[in-house]
Order: structure tokens, then sequence, then C-alpha cells
């Protein structure tokens, strides 16, 4: 029995497949291997942390010229508008022999020169009184941010806020820097804790512009959410953002769960949820898109696999994605309209849904089949609404000034000072978006109104 020629040529052909299958683990491990000794040299090295990856760098012979593309008009500073002041300057002769001189020309320039600033400091009086009907009642000016008396009788205006303000939550320096640029350029004493309790105040009387902006959003066509690790007094924290073409809403949770989404979002959100594949995502009810950036990433990990480099399947699916991504932008810039669009839209559909029908068996190709038949809802979502953007990119870019601050600060201090953060990062980042100065912004709203006190 033991030498029968079936027998014999089966257990050969298990043989040959064993091996073949050992020869590929071997191969991987190889490469893991390599993987692992290049990752821990580099980080041996003392810039590891901050160089660029070889595979990432461009070559020599590739990279661009510094400045502009070639036939772009040259940038310099525009001649003012105003002229503060005229200066001639004579040359009567020589200035190192003396000699009479020929052929004198005038030379014009524009000189924008910094007036050094000091505080313009205002004796404020107000009244205080009794109303028998409406209690205790104040007269107020423009000028005045606080009804502090007594030591606290000293207080910061509303432009000096506003500089405050802009320097530590939108430009990122810290409450001890701030103090310093207030020192050395205005002239302002302020102590760091002063400050932020100046802020903390500064974010109170703005809480019903973020409770605003949290409306537009929720009315927004489309919204774009990402998170990162954040810290309030320890780890464990999170920061969101919900952001669009317009508003920028921030939101510090204990929670990363889509109990947040909901809160922010409502119950009833009638616009296109654009995030990545986090499950959080998820559970809410309403259109979603998946960002294709976070396809063609897992793609582009799997084609690293052994023997997957040229895989035809993963080939199909990037070559799928970009196709959205040029039909995406083809319609919002007008070149195609709203019928053919729709006939390319059922093509790209049929064409998913055959690839996601192809049997598969590499493991690479596996994962990837797997992600994106569980997002099969959620994949084309920018192309039955336009106001949907391809990739997450518009939430990942509004993160980056928080992620730069998290380096230096880690986060907040405590609670107070997450809930003034939020209300007034966001702030700052919808002004910029809407075009308007922030401090004009923050000058305008910070001043006291007149209301009675009891």
């Amino acid at each position: 029995m033991d030498d029968d020629p079936k027998t014999i040529k089966g257990l050969l052909q298990r043989i040959a497949e064993l091996e073949k299958t050992i020869a590929a683990l071997q191969d991987e491990n190889r490469q893991l291997r390599e993987q692992l000794e290049q990752q821990q040299r580099t980080n041996a090295r003392q810039a590891a942390p901050f160089r660029r990856r070889k595979n990432k760098k461009v070559p020599n012979d590739q990279k661009k010229r510094p400045g502009r593309k070639p036939g772009h008009e040259g940038a310099h500073r525009p001649v003012p508008e105003h002229i503060d002041q005229e200066i001639e300057q004579p040359l009567n002769d020589c200035p190192q022999c003396g000699s009479a001189l020929e052929d004198c020309r005038p030379v014009e320039q524009f000189i924008e020169e910094i007036i050094p600033a000091q505080p313009r400091v205002v004796r404020l009086v107000t009244w205080e009184g009794h109303c028998p009907k409406c209690g205790e009642v104040h007269s107020t000016h423009p000028l005045q941010t606080s009804r502090g008396r007594g030591a606290a009788k000293v207080q910061l205006g509303p432009r000096a806020l506003s500089i405050a303000t802009a320097l530590n939550k939108h430009f990122g320096l810290s409450m001890r820097k701030t103090c310093q640029v207030l020192h050395k350029l205005f002239g302002l004493k302020f102590s760091p804790g002063g400050l932020s309790q100046a802020l903390d105040r500064v974010a109170d009387r703005l809480s019903d512009k973020y409770d605003a902006l949290l409306q537009d959003v929720r009315g927004a066509p489309a919204t774009f959410a990402d998170e990162t690790s954040w810290w309030v007094g320890e780890p464990g924290w999170w920061l969101w953002t919900f952001t669009t073409p317009n508003e920028t809403v921030f939101h510090v949770d204990k929670s990363r769960g889509s109990a947040v989404v909901k809160e922010i979002l409502g119950d009833d959100y009638q616009g296109v949820l654009v995030s990545d594949c986090l499950s959080t995502y998820d559970p809410p009810d309403c259109r979603k898109h998946k960002c294709i950036a976070h396809h063609l990433r897992a793609i582009a990990e799997a084609k690293k696999l052994p023997d997957h480099a040229e895989s035809r399947y993963l080939q199909q699916w990037t070559l799928l994605f970009k196709v959205v991504i040029v039909l995406h932008r083809l319609s919002v810039a007008g070149s195609m309209d709203a019928s053919t669009l729709s006939e390319r839209r059922g093509y790209v559909e049929r064409w998913v849904d055959r690839l996601l029908g192809e049997s598969v068996e590499r493991s690479g190709e596996v994962r990837i089949r797997n992600r994106l038949s569980k997002q099969r809802d959620h994949l084309l979502g920018c192309l039955y609404d336009l106001s949907a953007e391809p990739t997450n990119n518009r939430a990942e870019r509004s993160l980056r000034p928080a992620v730069i601050s998290r380096k230096l600060s880690c986060g907040n201090k405590t609670d107070r000072g997450r809930l003034t953060w939020q209300v007034l990062a966001s702030l700052a980042a919808t002004c910029v978006q809407r075009g308007n100065d922030l401090i004009d912004y923050l000058t305008h709203h910070i001043p006291l109104e007149a209301k009675k006190t009891g």
C-alpha cells in the first residue's frame, strides 16, 4: 500500500507545496528582519524622529527649484497706500573725497517701520445704583472687559485681550511666552496665571458664539470629522474636530466613542459625515463617506507584502479610487454634467461589486476585500453628494496646529482650561476660514454688556 504510485505522487506534491510555503515564509521572515534592523538603526540616530525616510526622499535630479514655478510673476512688497512722512537726504558732494558730483539722480524707497508701542491707560469711572424694579444696575463703557475692583481693578482692554487670545490660542504661544511678548512689544505687565483667568472670562463671554458654530456645523451639507489624543491634566483624553469649509468646532472629551459624534452633530444630522474607517463613526444614522486616502494607504501597505507587489486585484482597487477622485474633481469644476456623472457613477458601482465578488486567496487581498466590504455603503458617498470631498484631508489639516501645540504643552492642565481652549481655538480657526480678522472680531465681542447683576 505504501508503494502505491498514486500515494507516492500525492506525497511528493504535498512536499513540493510545503517547500514552496517554507520558502515564502523564509523570504517574508528575511524581509521582516531587514525592516526591524533598519528601524533599530533609524531609532539609534540622533535625528531619527525628524528625518525623512529614504524611500520618501526625492532624488537630487528631480528636486524642484526653490520658489514659485517658472512663469509666475515675481513677488515683492507693494507700495504702501499712505505716507506718514517724507524725507530727502541730499548728496551735495562725494562723501569719500569731497569732489563735485555729476549726473545726480534720485533713488526712491518706501520704509515701513513699527513705532515703539506703549499702553494707552484710561482711568474709567462707572457708576452703580439700585433700581426699584431691576435691582442693582451698572453703567458700562465699550473699553470695559471686567467689573473687577480693588486689587483686580487694573484690567486689559478688549484689543489687548484679543491680541493675547490670538497669541495663545491661535499662534500657539504658551501663557508665559504670551506674557513676555505683551510686555516686550506693548509694555503690558501680566502674570501667566492672571492671563489664564482673563482668557477664561473671554471664553465665557463667547460661549454663545461657540454654540452658534455648533448649529452651523449641524446644518452643513457635509462635515469632516477626526480625532487625536489629548491631555487634560492626565493622558486618556481626545481632541475632536468637526469642520466644514466655513467653520470648525473643536471638542475635548474623555471619550472616543460614537456618543461624542452624536452629541456634536445631533440626532437628526441631514448632511454627509466624512471620516476615516474608525468604527466610532459607524453608529450615527446619517449618510457617510469614508476617506479614500485611507483606503489607498491600506492598499499600498498590502502591496508591500510578499507576492503582492504585482497584484492585479490591488491595482484594480487603486485605479478605481483614482477614477472616483477624478470624477468628483471634474463634477465640482463644472466639467461634467449631472447626467454624465450619474452614468459614470453607475459604472463605478458595478466595478466595486465585481471586485468585491472576486475570489481571492492571498492575505493582503483578503484583508482589503474585507475592509472594503464592511464599508461598501460608504465608498462612493462623494459621488452622490459633491459637498462630501473624496478624502478627509480637511479634518486632518484642521488638527495640525493643535498637534503642534500639543508638542509644547501636551494639551490642557485643567478642565476649566479645556473648555476655554475649545471655545477660543474654534473661533480662531473659523475666523481664518471665513476671512475675518480674529483680533477685530474678538475686540468687538469681548466688552461687557449693560445688564443688572442682582
